[in-house]
């Protein structure tokens, strides 16, 4: 666990001099934000000291004074607006086989949280709190256990508990808390790390998700893949990236999330789908992986009957099963992993990803959960980037010689 700006290059201020932002989803510049990526924006500035009220961070970011960069394109995933700034402390996970790293911020809780587009002193001064004493304490206890903890095991074992590792991190979260509280315990503000913790069922989410990213990272830039290595949201539109399309985004407008609503607010309420957090189903976990998670169906709606179905429709748009992530209730199968566009456009199989609903208002946060989909126009984009293949460009550029020379 270490601050942004000495890990991530992009966020090092005092090397640069530059105020930059990492943000969810694919490129998205201030005049098109949606509501909840504007009020992290203010939030971040208030974080850093940029401005000293929201009605100056706004004139901020309005003024061109601040930078903002997708968190995909610094090997770096957040949740919802994704909103990642210098003095924010970020989760290091590292493929030991490769030494290749991914990044991402720390969980908030629940309620009223910057990711969501909450605003106000009490989120501002909880994410001092994780800066000043939370993050400090979980790089203590890390330092206390040699080789790290294992992300892929207790995704694997979490699975087997009833989580899908993405909306539902109740068992991963508590497994993580126990491999960690006894350093934990003897760290200077143990017991009220411990706490927050306790409390928070949702912050293996961010593990998740740097696992994720690492994991799905490893295979871009493979020539003439159709493997989907990123999907994710910024609240205005959806973008993939694909393994032999390079570093390319092909978006599509981003989906309505379709769910259940907290007391007090509907559809009408609701910003489109957003978030990096997607990164899992593209790692075969989330909406893939609905079948380990049947308890989810009464935070996010549906059946049992059609988490089983969602997951079995995931592997037709897939490559593969998973080694190590197995689904229970579908006889130990892995979940399916690999998204291919080709499969996708094949069956018209939209990919789905289970994920919170923030309000499209800035400042006021989530109000809900639910069902998105990957818009098909990602794919279609995406599949027609592709360049033909050498003998059938050599055989297109005869006849249109011959069609030229033809009397």
């Amino acid at each position: 666990v270490r601050l942004a700006r000495d890990v991530l290059p992009v966020l090092d201020d005092r090397a640069t001099g530059a105020r930059v932002l990492l943000h969810a989803g694919p490129p998205v510049d201030w005049a098109d934000m949606c509501g909840p990526m504007r009020a992290g924006v203010v939030g971040a500035a208030l974080l850093e000291g940029w401005a000293d009220t929201p009605d100056k961070a706004e004139l901020l970011a309005r003024s061109g004074a601040l930078r903002f960069e997708p968190c995909h394109h610094h090997e770096a995933v957040g949740p919802m607006g994704g909103i990642t700034s210098p003095s924010m402390p970020v989760l290091v996970v590292e493929d030991p086989a490769t030494g290749r790293r991914a990044y991402a911020n720390l969980n908030e809780g629940a309620g009223r949280c910057l990711r969501y587009g909450a605003l106000g002193d009490d989120v501002l001064d909880r994410l001092r709190w994780m800066a000043d004493v939370l993050a400090p304490a979980l790089r203590e206890a890390l330092g206390g256990l040699p080789d790290g903890v294992d992300l892929r095991a207790v995704t694997a074992q979490a699975l087997q508990m009833g989580d899908e590792c993405h909306s539902r991190n109740t068992a991963a979260s508590a497994l993580l808390l126990r491999a960690l509280a006894a350093p934990l315990a003897r760290t200077a503000h143990g017991p009220d790390v411990l706490e927050f913790l306790a409390d928070n069922h949702y912050w293996f989410l961010n593990f998740s998700m740097a696992a994720s990213k690492l994991a799905t990272s490893a295979a871009h830039g493979v020539p003439h893949s159709t493997l989907v290595t990123a999907f994710a949201r910024n609240g205005v539109e959806v973008g993939i990236r694909v393994s032999g399309l390079g570093d390319a985004w092909f978006t599509a407008p981003a989906a309505q999330v379709e769910g259940l609503y907290f007391a007090g607010y509907g559809p009408e309420d609701a910003n489109p789908d957003i978030g990096d957090s997607a990164i899992t189903e593209t790692n075969g976990l989330g909406g893939f992986a609905l079948a380990a998670a049947p308890a989810i169906t009464g935070f996010v709606g549906g059946t049992v009957d059609q988490a089983l179905r969602t997951s079995r429709d995931m592997a037709r748009i897939t490559l593969a099963r998973h080694e190590a992530y197995r689904l229970p209730a579908l006889g130990g199968i892995g979940a399916p992993v690999g998204i291919d566009l080709r499969a996708v456009l094949d069956t018209g199989i939209e990919p789905v990803v289970t994920t919170g609903i923030a309000h499209r208002e800035p400042g006021i946060g989530q109000i809900g959960a639910g069902l998105a989909h990957a818009p098909l126009e990602c794919f279609r984009k995406a599949l027609a980037a592709f360049p033909l293949p050498e003998e059938d460009t050599a055989e297109a550029a005869t006849a249109e010689e011959g069609t030229e020379s033809a009397p």
